[in-house]
């Protein structure tokens, strides 16, 4: 049964237009996870709108905005079971407007793939979701040279791309060992699923022989439950069903849990994946629930469903630990960007720079610029869940955006709690 396999969840990422829903779609497809009918429909979808080689994308890229446009604009579930595993693929949008998206996935993801297209190389959103997939965490890792077809299958196209994507790689932070690189063009299947015999000169292993090496986080059941909330949707005849990934604990129909930070206790009614009931969730399931007696606007993105006795926090004021990747100017008390922590979207005010901590050491300096690392102390403007990093890791860590960018990330040191 697919749900006793390991359960992995997968993101792929990469610059706009590098080929990750085609990837994602021709993974499907090879595997036997896509159907010939449902393809040959979005084929027919794809060569209506004049954009047949966008046949595969389409089965990521749902909305009508999405296919008209040709761009990914929010992040897209579906599942592939192989012999080992039960995958949930996550396709993030590569484009720059929707970068809260991409890290909202990120945040959820165990493993990544970093597509890049063969002709171009590494630009600027490879660069921002290479440094992003380090930051939430993400520690297995494959790049997916694409469109090599386009290259004509060039050995030494591929060698130039690859070690450029390596050494950007090992600048964020990874290790030589963790990254694979693998040759492939997805809109002809080379190297997907199927061994290309257009590159006889790579003998390294397809997408999907790689994807199965992957393991499973280990997330220990025995911490309380913790689920930010992904999104809401109120469905005719059901009621408010708010959808997210377990990130630690279990949950069970009829247990009581609380929502927060609006602190509404209320109790569990039922529980579904992938159009399934299920008698229980656990770590790293994306499940969709039913509440009892919810009304509208008593949860929504960003709040976190935990236990009764044992709920979610919320903060007055944490400390954290930031490096700061690119800011144009610099950081100073008062500072007040967007926070991008688990599914939460929140301005936040930088109160305190307690201390530089690399490229040298200063106690409460005046500003912090690119490169610097530090201790801060931080206040979020609206109600905030969040735990320390130690304790709930997934909880804990946070992107930091502004002007259109990531200007800096980091994890949670210490928390003020908020005074109920």
């Amino acid at each position: 049964m697919a749900s006793d396999k390991p359960k992995i969840n997968v993101i792929f990422i990469g610059h706009i237009d590098h080929g990750k829903s085609t990837t994602v779609g021709r993974l499907m497809y090879d595997s036997g996870n896509l159907s010939e009918q449902d393809y040959r429909k979005l084929q027919a979808i794809a060569e209506e709108k004049g954009k047949g080689t966008f046949a595969f994308a389409y089965m990521m890229d749902v909305t009508k905005e999405e296919r008209e446009r040709g761009v990914t604009i929010d992040v897209n579930y579906k599942k592939l079971e192989t012999q080992k595993n039960y995958f949930t693929i996550i396709d993030a949008p590569g484009h720059s407007d929707y970068i809260k998206n991409m890290i909202t996935g990120a945040a959820q993801s165990d493993a990544a793939v970093l597509v890049c297209n063969a002709k171009d190389g590494v630009k600027a959103q490879t660069k921002e979701h290479a440094f992003l997939a380090q930051v939430m965490g993400i520690r297995q890792l494959i790049v997916s040279v694409n469109l090599m077809d386009v290259v004509d299958y060039k050995e030494e196209r591929f060698k130039e791309v690859s070690e450029e994507v390596t050494a950007l790689l090992t600048r964020t932070g990874y290790k030589k060992e963790q990254i694979t690189v693998i040759p492939t063009s997805a809109w002809n299947g080379d190297n997907i699923v199927k061994k290309s015999e257009n590159m006889p000169w790579y003998s390294g292993p397809t997408l999907l022989e790689h994807l199965d090496t992957f393991k499973a986080t280990e997330i220990p059941t025995d911490k309380a439950l913790r689920l930010p909330v992904q999104d809401v949707y109120n469905i005719k005849g059901v009621g408010t069903v708010p959808v997210g990934r377990v990130e630690t604990g279990i949950l069970r129909p009829n247990d009581k849990v609380v929502i927060m930070p609006q602190n509404i206790p209320t109790d569990i009614k039922s529980i579904e994946a992938h159009h399934e009931q299920l008698a229980s969730a656990g770590p790293g399931d994306n499940i969709g629930f039913n509440l009892r007696k919810i009304g509208k606007g008593d949860i929504k993105r960003g709040s976190v469903i935990g236990p009764i006795d044992n709920a979610p926090t919320v903060a007055e004021e944490f400390t954290a630990q930031i490096v700061v990747l690119n800011h144009p100017t610099a950081i100073t008390p008062g500072y007040t960007p967007v926070f991008h922590l688990h599914t939460a979207q929140i301005s936040c005010s930088v109160t305190e720079i307690i201390k530089k901590t690399a490229p040298t050491q200063e106690d409460n300096p005046k500003f912090l610029k690119t490169g610097d690392a530090a201790i801060v102390k931080i206040k979020p403007l609206s109600p905030l869940c969040v735990e320390t990093y130690k304790d709930f890791p997934q909880l804990g860590r946070f992107a930091i955006r502004d002007m259109g960018k990531t200007v800096a990330a980091g994890v949670v040191t210490e928390i003020k709690p908020r005074q109920k």
